[in-house]
């Protein structure tokens, strides 16, 4: 028997049902591969968004603010500096030293962050110094963005880590669809084939 092609056939090298065997093995290997690259992050990103979705109510996390009377005219600046020089463990000589400034009016306060992680709370009328306590939420922040690591592995790891997560995601969602996905094809498959049968 002559087991050449007749003109205008093409053999199918690889039948449907193998092509979806291998997709479906593919699909769960990268599925794999990603959860074990993705899991430190994860679970990183996991616990520092828990701590950050309750830092107003933790004071580990983030110190509770002080109420106080809005009172005019708002402390002056160098009446705050003085303050802070004070606080030795503020560790401030100078605003070089100083993150960044917060104005709470609604809770009359003034908030002083140094760049050694400990935070102030003045009251904005007097400029009195009311508490100084270690401020952990910012860089509870930056593990969770993977900033505090350097931008390498922000952008190099927990960006692509991302991505990944998006991806096996997508893959975690097929994985689940997919065997629903092949039973309406073979129901579908054995109603044509029933209907052929019957019509012939």
């Amino acid at each position: 028997m002559n087991s050449r092609l007749k003109p205008g056939i093409v053999r199918n090298r690889t039948p449907p049902k193998l092509f979806r065997m291998r997709a479906g093995y593919l699909n769960r290997k990268v599925h794999y591969w990603l959860s074990v690259w993705l899991a430190l992050p994860m679970a990183l990103i996991s616990v520092t968004g828990l701590l950050l979705q309750f830092k107003k109510s933790l004071p580990w996390v983030q110190p509770p603010e002080q109420k106080r009377e809005l009172a005019l005219p708002i402390a002056e600046w160098p009446v705050l500096l003085a303050a802070a020089q004070a606080s030795p463990q503020l560790g401030v000589s100078s605003w070089k030293d100083v993150e960044r400034l917060e104005l709470r009016p609604s809770k009359g306060l003034i908030k002083l962050i140094g760049k050694n992680g400990q935070e102030a709370q003045f009251d904005a009328g007097s400029g009195q110094l009311l508490q100084v306590e270690l401020r952990r939420s910012d860089t509870i922040e930056a593990l969770h963005d993977g900033s505090w690591f350097g931008d390498g592995i922000k952008f190099g790891w927990f960006a692509t880590s991302a991505f990944g997560l998006l991806l096996a995601t997508l893959s975690g969602i097929w994985l689940f669809v997919e065997p629903y996905v092949m039973k309406a094809r073979r129901r579908r498959r054995q109603a044509r084939e029933s209907a052929l049968t019957l019509a012939s």
